[in-house]
């Protein structure tokens, strides 16, 4: 059985994407920036930005029945890896009990320049 999570965020309908998907026991989250509706949390601040994606992503995981503790693989897309460790610092905030495996990938640009990051995660229900 398969349900999507909706954020309400006009790209989802736009592109034809969810912000999550569940089949079974498993829930991936989709790419997750900064944005809160229109408005850019942490600018210019790559620990404040990846903290408040990580709270997203524990909010649309906690709809599909999961929580943090479910997530088994974490990966991160950063404009300037030269600051890995705020990303880093955010990332064991939420994961230094869990431990889930875990991808830090610099990329050239994401869809604004103002995003630093973008996070996807999987997580795997138990049972």
């Amino acid at each position: 059985m398969r349900t999507n999570f909706s954020s309400g965020s006009i790209w989802e309908s736009q592109v034809g994407y969810s912000r999550a998907v569940k089949v079974g026991n498993i829930i991936e989250v989709a790419g997750t920036t900064a944005m809160d509706g229109d408005q850019l949390v942490g600018k210019d601040d790559l620990y404040a930005q990846t903290v408040f994606i990580f709270k997203k992503i524990e909010t649309v995981l906690r709809e599909a029945g999961a929580s943090m503790k479910d997530v088994v693989r974490t990966r991160m897309f950063v404009t300037d890896i030269k600051n890995w460790e705020e990303a880093g610092k955010a990332h064991a905030l939420f994961f230094s009990n869990i431990q889930p495996a875990a991808t830090l990938i610099q990329i050239s640009k994401l869809i604004s320049d103002d995003l630093l990051i973008e996070i996807e995660v999987t997580a795997i229900l138990p049972g």
